[in-house]
């Protein structure tokens, strides 16, 4: 069987920059989990001793707090620094402080807000609370999701969750325009999501096993699993090595691999060798 990695896979930018920034800062804490991987924030626990919390209450003077890859909402930044005696550390990734931006100014310039993006993420949560008119900031996931929404402007200002697939988001943003005046489109998916979508389509169009590596929790990982489900059936989603199961490789000729944009490369090595070692094993 052999063995194939996509042509673009694993940590982007904003990944890699908020691990090297937490390992400068050893005996800190992260304000909710730094990145969508566990075995990576287990990683970070175990050598530098960086911490997590969950809620502004657990912060204590003097801590250093590092904010995490995808934003915590803006009034908690705010009440973070000023109530706290803490040192903040911002590693939200780049990628996902240009929509909160985008939001805050649009919102005050009297647009209304659509967020294409899942309203549970931490991301689009952080991304909505800039919006000035909180009733007027709108998340959807669907066209569909489109008629239970009453706009106050006639003017829309769109952005999406930095992950998501941009063919749907095309689909909204094409949706909005015949329906409205005026509408600001704002193209916030990120450019490592786009190459590892395209580079996992691309993949699982060759195979006929496609794994999948990430964080069952991570938006991007997710929706890396469910292109390569397009075109491969025998697609699987797991965060490390001991998920493997052995029967899923026998009589398979091109094993695909892919990872989301929260695993660690010595993860993926990791399952890699164990692929290879079934394979000397049929």
């Amino acid at each position: 069987m052999q063995v194939k990695l996509a042509s673009s896979y694993g940590f982007c930018f904003g990944v890699k920059r908020a691990i090297k920034i937490a390992e400068s800062y050893e005996n800190s804490a992260t304000m909710g989990p730094l990145i969508h991987n566990q075995n990576e924030i287990d990683r970070l626990k175990n050598n530098f001793n960086v911490g997590l919390y969950n809620s502004l209450s657990e912060v204590k003077k003097d801590d250093t707090v590092i904010i995490r890859t995808h934003g915590i909402p803006k009034d908690e930044l705010r009440n973070l620094k000023k109530n706290k005696d803490a040192k903040v550390i911002n590693a939200t990734c780049p990628f996902v402080t240009t929509p909160q931006q985008i939001v805050k100014k649009m919102s005050k310039e009297n647009y209304s807000i659509l967020i294409f993006g899942d309203s549970t993420h931490p991301e689009v949560k952080g991304v909505k609370s800039y919006g000035e008119d909180q009733e007027d900031v709108h998340v959807v996931m669907s066209v569909k999701d489109l008629d239970k929404i009453n706009f106050k402007y006639d003017k829309i200002a769109t952005v999406a969750q930095t992950t998501k697939k941009k063919e749907v988001y095309l689909e909204i943003v094409n949706a909005l325009i015949l329906k409205n005046k005026e509408v600001r489109v704002f193209n916030t998916i990120c450019d490592a999501t786009f190459e590892n979508q395209d580079a996992a389509r691309d993949l699982s169009k060759e195979v006929d096993i496609m794994i999948v590596i990430g964080g069952k929790n991570s938006s991007n990982t997710k929706q890396l699993h469910a292109i390569c489900l397009e075109n491969c059936s025998d697609s699987y989603l797991i965060e490390n090595s001991k998920e493997l199961e052995k029967q899923w490789f026998k009589d398979k000729k091109i094993c695909g691999i892919t990872a989301g944009a929260s695993t660690p490369d010595w993860i993926i090595q990791e399952v890699v060798n164990k692929v290879e070692e079934y394979n000397e094993n049929f």
